[in-house]
């Protein structure tokens, strides 16, 4: 019980020195990568950079000690990321308190649904995301999580709109009213720099390097500029009343919150104490319940229940009209842009191109208003002159805290949920394989399931948001030289010191460096080859791949309708399918098998049909068959013997035998003799169970060629020479248009 539960104890087996040291330098060149994509990772879910840190603390080691892989990294990655930011955006502000809390229980629901499923050994469920599902939804959600990042990476405010694209429209045109030249600068450079030594030496800690040297450089020149000034400095027409309307804005939506929370609770606290609402019980019963308890005070009448659910609506668009509005204000905010001058001894702030003839400007700076979430102080407002960087981070591991449970949040929360779990999942056990097949150690992939659910479940508890196993710092920890599960100790213990004492080295590191960070990472995401290539494969696969990619672009940031979507119609082709499956007639080919006539160019016999199904024969797609078969026939008009090679028949039911059986007597009824031959044993097995199946056991052959040789005298008891000088079942006849042709085309 104890090796099957922390699984990596059978990894221990002969460890010794010099194992502990390759684990050990493994882990740190993992912990250099991991530290700074983390943060940046982190800003992708919409959170602050710290968290990529919490995130990166804990759970590394678990999901190491409970999974089965010895060389799998997990922390943050993006695509987990960008599909937490998805999930939590349309109910929550965006870094807010509440929107962190809801990453946190995320995270918690995601390692219950990952736990569960491993546990229960349903790792297969994974099976319904197909691979051209996958590929197209990868492609899309790569090049999503890169444009993402363009309003960080060019220095610009730009407001998130309902759908991706709008968003990188405003950026877009955010970026033609005013740029920060350094900061495009230190973006190109470090991205091309981690590109560089990527391409020297990929043991590298390249995102270390350029990490670190964007620090030195935003540290010594003076990289952001701030100055924090009263409302008065600021000659901008109009802008008091603005930031008194935003001020209002953000006060109303707390208020709004909180009463919406309040709502969810006290609905939530009946529903606990027996009061559920009266969509679920008829009110007499309930009003039954209630008496039977004599607890009047505890429970709401079933009219206050159903106030409070209508509130609960009315307050949920409420939310979001006023968001809109505060977006608007804060939109608004951001695209007023600054010069400062002097004016009598004294500096002010204008409004670029509107300064005063009698002031001189000081500096050519551009000024702009810091906004977030939270409320302006008009005597002290925060004007940034250059680049964002980091800032400060709290010193100190993540404070141990349960996940608060919400029953409605829950529900809102679980189909992203499930979406993450299993594309973290395969993620994860594709990365995991891949390594495996290296190693050559085995891989329990339910295991990996268990160990990535606990790793997720007690990081929510250490302020964590989803993780999952990461393909570029696995890659790493494997070319490291690493041995075991210890390798991600390690790593975790790097990032726990690093949160006790070197925080403060991440103040100056500029925030489009972490940019360049996240761009630079999604480019191994982007697999356009593997679209070619299942395009040529199998087309309507192509076609899947293809409309999942556009739907994600199309629909993001709601990427769950692109999975829904891909799932739909990779089943809907799959029956599509198996409710037409092929039905090849078989001739002698040069190799001397049977083959598809039609495929292999190869004459058919007047006589004798050989008709191979390829396929389960079952409810679905009885009649299809069936008039697929009398389509083949009615074409020779002289024939005698059908033979129906069955090699391919996997599967049969009960509305597949009956139908076999009506097939048999309809066709011996108009003289033909019917043959079988190839039954494989699981359809063997299942005609046999049917005492009332009326199948010759004369006409039942192990082998085609068998069925072929002892029917074919009787198929050729009137055989015309003349029509048909010698039999494709006998020789190989190349197919050609001839007189014997249009002989046969004339009969049909």
């Amino acid at each position: 019980m104890f090796t099957s539960l922390f699984s990596f104890w059978r990894n221990f087996r002969g460890y010794g020195p010099q194992a502990l040291q390759a684990d050990f330098i493994a882990g740190i060149t993992v912990a250099l990568v991991l530290i700074p994509q983390s943060m940046a990772y982190a800003q992708l879910a919409g959170l602050p950079p710290y968290y990529g840190l919490y995130a990166s603390c804990i759970p590394p080691a678990v999901a190491a000690l409970f999974g089965s892989s010895r060389q799998l990294a997990t922390g943050p990655v993006a695509i987990v990321s960008l599909m937490t930011a998805a999930a939590l955006e349309p109910i929550a502000v965006t870094g807010s308190s509440q929107y962190i809390s809801l990453a946190i229980f995320l995270a918690l629901l995601v390692g219950l649904v990952q736990f569960f499923l491993g546990f229960f050994r349903l790792g297969f469920v994974v099976n319904f995301l197909s691979y051209p599902v996958i590929v197209g939804f990868t492609n899309a959600a790569a090049l999503i999580i890169a444009t993402s990042q363009l309003g960080k990476f060019l220095g610009v405010y730009a407001e998130k709109g309902e759908h991706h694209y709008e968003t990188v429209l405003n950026i877009i045109r955010a970026a033609t009213e005013y740029v920060y030249w350094p900061t495009l600068t230190l973006g190109f450079g470090a991205f091309f720099l981690m590109v560089l030594l990527k391409r020297l030496s990929p043991r590298l800690p390249y995102v270390l390097i350029a990490v670190a040297l964007a620090t030195l450089i935003s540290k010594y020149t003076d990289y952001q500029k701030m100055a924090y000034i009263s409302l008065e400095k600021i000659k901008y027409p109009l802008l008091s009343s603005l930031i008194e309307h935003f001020n209002h804005q953000v006060e109303k939506i707390r208020i709004i919150m909180e009463t919406r929370s309040e709502i969810a609770k006290q609905t939530a606290k009946n529903h606990r104490k027996g009061a559920p609402c009266l969509r679920c019980h008829p009110s007499k019963r309930f009003e039954k319940e209630v008496l039977e308890k004599k607890t009047e005070a505890l429970v709401l009448e079933p009219e206050k229940l159903m106030e409070l659910h209508f509130l609960a609506g009315v307050f949920d668009e409420y939310i979001t009209e006023e968001k809109q509005h505060f977006k608007k204000l804060r939109a608004h905010l951001h695209r007023i842009l600054l010069v400062r001058a002097k004016c009598e001894e004294d500096n002010f702030f204008f409004p670029r191109g509107a300064v005063p003839p009698h002031c001189q400007k000081t500096d050519n700076i551009v000024w702009r208003l810091k906004v977030g979430n939270d409320l302006l102080d008009p005597q002290r407002l925060v004007l940034i002159g250059g680049g964002e960087i980091v800032g400060n981070i709290p010193r100190g591991l993540p404070n141990f805290s349960k996940p608060e449970w919400n029953r409605e949040t829950a529900k809102k929360l679980l189909s992203a949920a499930l979406i993450i779990s299993l594309l973290g999942y395969m993620e994860a056990i594709s990365i995991a394989k891949a390594l495996a097949a290296r190693t050559g150690q085995k891989l329990d992939s339910n295991q990996e399931l268990i160990g990535q659910g606990v790793a997720n479940i007690i990081g929510s508890f250490f302020q964590s948001y989803p993780v999952s196993g990461s393909f570029s710092r696995s890659a790493v920890n494997y070319q490291a030289g690493a041995v075991s599960a210890l390798s991600s100790v390690f790593t975790s213990l790097c990032v726990v010191v690093t949160l006790l004492y070197f925080t403060p080295l991440l103040y100056y590191l500029p925030q489009t460096v972490l940019a360049a960070v996240v761009m630079n990472a999604v480019l191994g995401l982007i697999h356009v080859k593997e679209v070619k290539r299942i395009l040529k494969v199998f087309w309507p696969d192509g076609i899947i791949c293809i409309l999942i990619f556009i739907a994600t672009l199309w629909t993001a940031p709601h990427l769950d309708k692109g999975i829904f979507l891909g799932v739909f119609l990779s089943i809907a082709v799959f029956f599509y399918y198996k409710m037409r499956p092929s039905l090849a007639e078989l001739s002698l080919a040069p190799d001397g098998a049977f083959r598809d006539a039609r495929k292999n160019n190869l004459e058919l016999c007047n006589y004798l049909a050989v008709i191979r199904f390829n396929g389960p024969l079952f409810f679905a797609n009885l009649s299809y068959i069936e008039n697929e078969t009398l389509k083949i026939l009615r074409n020779f008009p002289r024939l005698r013997v059908i033979i129906f090679e069955c090699a391919g028949l996997n599967y049969i039911d009960a509305s597949g035998v009956r139908a076999l059986e009506l097939l048999v007597e309809r066709l011996s009824a108009a003289g033909f003799v019917v043959a079988f031959s190839s039954f494989s044993e699981r359809v063997a097995d299942t005609l046999e169970r049917d005492p009332h199946f009326l199948l010759d056991p004369q006409r039942v052959y192990p082998t085609l060629k068998e069925a072929v040789e002892d029917l074919w005298p009787l198929a050729h008891e009137k055989w015309d020479r003349r029509l048909e000088p010698c039999c494709p079942l006998k020789e190989v006849v190349p197919k050609r248009q001839s007189k014997k042709r249009s002989l046969q085309n004339s009969f049909s």
